[in-house]
């Protein structure tokens, strides 16, 4: 289910028991998969108003934007909601490397051979 940046009813979200949802962030132009990440109803509300991605980190407990330390911004072209309401997809518009080790996706590098 697709839904307009606009228009996504985060009351129909299904949150975890720590109330925060899995956030997967794709670059709206190439389609690659960026970097997974969490959010809670302040980071999206957060997300949505500014159009910055914005996170809650389960490391630091605190709500953090993507991209404030390096510069490398996410920003949000649209967020639509999986069939079951419990993960989401954040296309966005990188504004560097997304990952911390200076690559564009954080899932690039690791390769699996049967």
């Amino acid at each position: 289910m697709s839904e307009r940046l606009t228009e996504i009813d985060i009351s129909a979200l299904r949150f975890d028991d720590q109330e925060l949802i899995p956030a997967i962030i794709q670059d709206a132009n190439s389609f690659q998969v960026l970097m997974l990440g969490y959010m809670n109803k302040e980071s999206l509300r957060l997300t949505i108003k500014n159009k910055q991605v914005t996170f809650w980190s389960r490391s630091k407990s605190r709500i953090w934007v993507k991209g404030e330390t390096s510069g490398n911004f996410l920003t949000v072209v649209n967020i639509s909601a999986d069939c079951d309401s419990d993960a989401i997809l954040i296309q966005a518009l990188p504004t560097g490397p997304t990952c911390h080790t200076g690559e564009n996706s954080c899932f690039g590098g690791v390769t699996f051979e049967e």
